[in-house]
C-alpha cells in the first residue's frame, strides 16, 4: 500500500469493524470504534481482560492502522465472577504449568479481579509469557505487569546490540536496513519505520528474545509508504 493508496478513516473504521466480527474471541457488538487520522479508539464492555486484548490485536491488525487507544472496560457477568482467592490460586497453577515461566520467581496479588505480577526473570520474553500465562483466566479484570527483567552483567552493551542486528538480519530483512538500535545498560531503543504492525513485531520480537536485554522502548513508526 502506497502513501496514495492510504485508506481513508471511514474506510479503516470499516475494516476494523469487519475484522472486529472475524474474531470469535471478540464481543464485537460491545466494542465501538472511532478514527482520527489513522489513529483508533476503542471504547464500550467486553466480559473479559482477554477479549479486551483481543480487540486490540484486531485492531493492529488492520492494514492503515497506525496506533490504537484501548479504553474498553472489562465488566465480568456474573456466572464468570471468582473470588480473588480464586483467581490467585488459578494464577498460581497457570504460571506452574507453563514451560516457558519461571514460576517460582513470580509472585501475583489479586484484588478485585486485578492480578498485579511482580518478580525478576532473565529475558523480556518471560516477562510477556508471565503476562500472557494469566491472561485468559476467568474472572480477570486486569493485568497489571510489574515483573523487572535482571541484568546479565556478563553481557556487554556492544555484544546485545550485535546480537539484536544479526537477529534483525534472520528474521526482518525487509526493514533491517531502516532500524537504529542503541543500547544502554540493558536497554534497548528502536527506531525507524517499518511497513506494517506484523513487521514492527518481527523486530519487537528480535530485540525481546535477546539474552542481556532487559527491556525494549518502542520508538518505530509504521510507514506504509517506505
Amino acid at each position: 500500500m502506497t502513501a496514495l493508496a492510504r485508506k481513508s478513516d471511514a474506510q479503516l473504521q470499516r475494516d476494523l469493524l469487519h475484522e472486529l466480527k472475524w474474531d470469535p474471541r471478540v464481543e464485537e457488538m460491545d466494542v465501538r470504534v472511532d478514527v482520527n487520522d489513522g489513529v483508533v479508539t476503542l471504547t464500550g464492555t467486553v466480559s473479559s481482560w482477554a477479549k479486551r486484548h483481543a480487540a486490540q490485536e484486531a485492531a493492529h491488525r488492520v492494514a492503515g492502522v497506525l496506533d490504537v487507544a484501548n479504553d474498553i472496560e472489562v465488566k465480568v457477568p456474573g456466572r464468570l465472577l471468582r473470588t480473588d482467592t480464586d483467581i490467585a490460586l488459578a494464577v498460581r497453577e497457570t504460571l506452574t504449568w507453563d514451560v516457558f515461566v519461571p514460576d517460582q520467581r513470580i509472585q501475583s496479588t489479586v484484588s478485585d479481579g486485578s492480578v498485579t505480577l511482580e518478580g525478576t526473570v532473565d529475558l523480556p520474553s518471560e516477562r510477556e509469557d508471565a503476562e500472557r500465562a494469566v491472561r485468559n483466566l476467568a474472572g480477570v479484570r486486569r493485568v497489571i505487569n510489574k515483573i523487572v527483567v535482571g541484568i546479565r552483567p556478563t553481557t556487554t552493551s556492544l555484544e546485545v546490540r550485535a546480537a539484536i542486528e544479526a537477529a534483525l538480519e534472520r528474521r526482518a530483512q525487509r526493514e533491517a536496513h531502516r532500524i537504529r538500535v542503541d543500547v544502554q545498560r540493558g536497554w534497548v531503543s528502536l527506531s525507524g519505520r517499518v511497513r506494517s504492525w506484523e513487521e514492527k513485531q518481527a523486530v519487537l520480537g528480535a530485540a525481546r528474545y535477546t539474552p542481556g536485554v532487559e527491556g525494549v522502548d518502542d520508538g518505530l513508526l509504521i510507514d506504509p509508504s517506505v
